[in-house]
């Protein structure tokens, strides 16, 4: 046996093998940067059409993950792997896949729909999932949210479409709902009335609807009122809060009496 034959023989092969690797290495870089570049083309493109940030993301991750599945194809290729039988073999991965993670293909799928119907976009402020927050990006299986005690939370998509979905930041405004407990002692029409004066000076409180201010119900110490301005929802807290110190600077003062509940003893 020619030792010095094998030898040739192993290093041969072994350079060959070295050269495909270095060249499959070259070619997922190239391809990678391809990618990158191809992404940031047609969401530069969707972006002078002035496409939402929404879809524009979603497209985005979409087109990566068909083009990393076609790179990983092409290298295969490269290393004589025959595509066409990977290309039944990923076939029958994913339904494989598919069978066992039905939840990851609802999460698409709902994902899917989401843009589609746009009850929501990036930036808005909604309740959805189970969590509210602001929408920070819509992607292929999770939402992510930021809740208003900034925490960054994601939710499935599919859990998201399939429940009840309010939206905060389209309408041009919406109410704040607080109540006051008056004495029965005291005179509601005044208390109305100065109540709703105060609610008129709070900053950002919109003057289209008005503020409201109305008995609600009754309890033993006397009326209850709802208190109710509009605002938009970006000041709604600002306005939730100014609205529970009018409450107490107006119901608080000497001009009405305390609300405290008081039982009458009658003797016999």
């Amino acid at each position: 046996m020619d030792t010095n034959a094998i030898l040739q023989v192993v290093q041969a092969k072994v350079t060959a093998m070295g050269m495909q690797v270095a060249g499959a290495l070259v070619l997922y870089m190239v391809g990678r940067w391809l990618i990158s570049k191809a992404v940031g083309l047609v969401q530069k493109g969707l972006t002078k059409q002035q496409i939402e940030p929404t879809i524009l993301r979603f497209v985005g991750n979409t087109i990566a993950v068909v083009l990393n599945i076609a790179l990983v194809v092409a290298i295969l290729g490269y290393f004589g792997v025959e595509t066409t039988t990977f290309a039944a073999l990923l076939a029958g991965i994913g339904l494989a896949i598919g069978t066992a993670w039905g939840g990851l293909l609802a999460n698409f799928a709902a994902g899917a729909f989401l843009i589609v119907l746009r009850p929501f976009k990036v930036g808005d402020f909604v309740s959805a999932g189970g969590q509210v927050g602001t929408v920070e990006e819509i992607g292929l299986f999770v939402t992510t949210f930021h809740t208003p005690d900034n925490i960054k939370t994601f939710v499935g998509n599919n859990k998201i479409f399939s429940d009840t979905i309010q939206n905060y930041s389209v309408n041009p405004y919406r109410r704040v709902e607080l109540v006051a407990q008056i004495s029965g002692a005291a005179d509601p029409h005044q208390a109305m009335s100065q109540m709703q004066a105060r609610l008129k000076t709070i900053p950002n409180v919109v003057a289209d609807p008005e503020p409201s201010v109305t008995i609600l119900t009754f309890t033993l110490v006397g009326p209850v009122l709802a208190v109710r301005p509009f605002c938009h929802n970006d000041h709604y807290w600002q306005v939730y809060f100014d609205t529970n110190l009018a409450i107490r600077e107006v119901l608080g003062s000497d001009t009405f009496p305390a609300a405290m509940p008081s039982m009458a003893i009658k003797q016999i």
